[in-house]
């Protein structure tokens, strides 16, 4: 089964249709848990926080230690005991192999990748991203390594690489608030990969350069997951394009509502 690419103006068109009266239409999922990829915290959510949250859904944040996998898969599980009922998990770069590996919990009911690494079981996101390399990967000195060994990106180098359609003020400011993540989070293989049995949707952003735009559509045509490219996006494209990012997230909600009837 595949899933053809749809363009973000016929996705925002089909979310007008969903909103037209309709007194059988089933209601969306209203848990969303948002993931957060490494180097970032969960802050950067707040424009697709706001957004959800006015249409009425029950927005979380993860907040990962980034000092190890297992801990931040832990912490993900962690937010999902606390929901009252079904959630679309969502994660970003790093996130992504984190939403996998958590998203077998028995809450999630669907998954959203937003510029985001998607392995599957055995498989690590550090060796799929050398075999397809980004900019950044090809950026010799970009990720710094501490003495006990913990990996930031060159706050220099930030705004050009994770963050070039963001404020300048706003790239810096990240840039300078790092969450240091540990080495072996990125080469930590996966031992579950939830899109295999939870439906699944992704966002490619066109001008990504930390995940190269071919791996995120490889890993999204793999999972059967439809997908918008967002032409021109950086990696920080959830908080660049908020509006098409949490349209994507309110499409699942909606159309795993409507598998649950």
């Amino acid at each position: 089964m595949s899933f053809p690419r749809i363009s973000a103006a016929a996705l925002l068109a089909s979310l007008l249709a969903f909103a037209a009266p309709a007194s059988a239409a089933a209601e969306p999922i209203k848990n969303i848990v948002l993931v957060h990829g490494a180097w970032v915290d969960g802050s950067g959510w707040k424009p697709i926080y706001e957004i959800l949250s006015r249409k009425g859904f029950h927005v979380s944040m993860v907040q990962e230690p980034e000092t190890s996998f297992a801990d931040d898969v832990a912490a993900a599980k962690r937010v999902l005991d606390m929901q009252d009922g079904p959630a679309i998990l969502v994660g970003h770069s790093y996130g992504g192999s984190i939403i996998i590996e958590a998203g077998v919990h028995p809450k999630v009911a669907g998954l959203v990748y937003v510029a985001a690494h998607a392995p599957d079981v055995g498989e690590d996101e550090g060796a799929l991203g050398k075999k397809t390399p980004s900019v950044l990967a090809k950026t010799e000195g970009a990720i710094k390594v501490t003495a006990d060994g913990y990996t930031y990106l060159d706050p220099k180098l930030f705004p050009k690489l994770f963050a070039p359609d963001l404020p300048k003020e706003q790239a810096e400011f990240e840039a300078r608030s790092q969450v240091l993540a540990k080495k072996e989070v990125f080469s930590t293989p996966l031992t579950a990969a939830a899109w295999k049995t939870k439906p699944s949707w992704g966002i490619v952003a066109g001008n990504d350069q930390i995940i190269n735009p071919d791996l995120e559509r490889f890993y999204y045509k793999r999972a059967n997951a439809p997908f918008i490219v967002i032409e021109g996006a950086s990696h920080s494209v959830y908080e660049s394009h908020p509006a098409q990012v949490a349209a994507i997230v309110e499409q699942a909600a909606r159309k795993v509502g409507e598998m649950a009837k």
